[in-house]
């Protein structure tokens, strides 16, 4: 692991492989190492120069007090800086939920530096975003001043996307996830997600690079219908929908395919 110090902020990354660059970020409350405990991707079969890194607060990246600095148009310019320093010009952006946020801000951007992008579990946005924003205020109060079991056990209360029904052990994972975070840090996350929103609609309708989205079906965090939107605005784009086990397991598959032709 390496650590680059961009924006104010030092971020830890860790860069695998050889062919085209892929530059990948992961959700909300995620990081590197709470992708490998369950990922939904087999990096492994995915042919690429692979950057992964820990997103601002997030993992072992430092946390900063500007809650501006984690909006998704900040973390794009993150992105945009921490390739900058690895000397990469050009690259396939991509991510899951806040990492695929983040994305499209860094394709809105800098257009020039984006080659191509995968979109996976796009979040809400626009319209839809109010309410979702309004969890992740309350959220943070909540973690801050009581710890994160009263925010696990409102989690718990909503069924887990299609994929996940019937897997004993999905639930269990993202609790520990939360159980890892100290509180003070985790409510700084929610805060920043709180201010957060998807680039606009005429902006995302200039991206003019191939794009894949990967959506999964039965989150109302991430909902069919920006997948569905953003589908209809990108005019080079492909979306692909998961409501099973199999579905999901494809997503592996298609990325790489996705690498080798775009």
């Amino acid at each position: 692991m390496s650590i680059i110090e961009v924006r104010g902020a030092a971020l830890e990354y860790e860069r695998t492989g050889s062919g085209r660059t892929l530059v990948w970020g992961h959700g909300l409350t995620m990081s590197r190492a709470a992708d490998d405990a369950a990922p939904t991707i087999d990096w492994s079969r995915v042919p690429a120069d692979l950057v992964r890194y820990d997103a601002r607060g997030h993992g072992e990246s430092t946390t900063t007090s500007e809650l501006a600095g984690y909006g998704w148009d900040a973390l794009a310019q993150d992105q945009l800086a921490l390739t900058a320093a690895l000397g990469i010009d050009r690259y396939i952006s991509g991510g899951a939920s806040m990492g695929c946020a983040t994305a499209l801000h860094a394709a809105v951007a800098a257009p020039e530096r984006i080659e191509a992008l995968i979109l996976m579990i796009p979040p809400t946005g626009w319209e839809t975003r109010a309410a979702q924003a309004e969890q992740y205020a309350k959220g943070a109060d909540v973690v801050e001043h009581k710890g994160v079991d009263l925010m696990i056990s409102a989690r718990r209360a909503i069924a887990p996307p299609d994929p996940h029904v019937g897997d004993e052990t999905y639930q269990d994972r993202r609790d520990a996830v939360l159980y890892a975070w100290d509180t003070g840090r985790l409510a700084t996350a929610l805060r920043g997600a709180a201010g957060a929103d998807l680039p606009s609609r005429e902006s995302i309708a200039e991206i003019t690079v191939p794009t894949m989205i990967l959506a999964w079906t039965g989150d109302p965090g991430h909902p069919q219908s920006t997948a569905d939107e953003l589908h209809s605005l990108i005019k080079d784009s492909t979306l692909s929908l998961a409501s099973t086990k199999d579905e999901l397991d494809s997503w592996s598959s298609r990325i790489a395919a996705f690498v080798a032709s775009s």
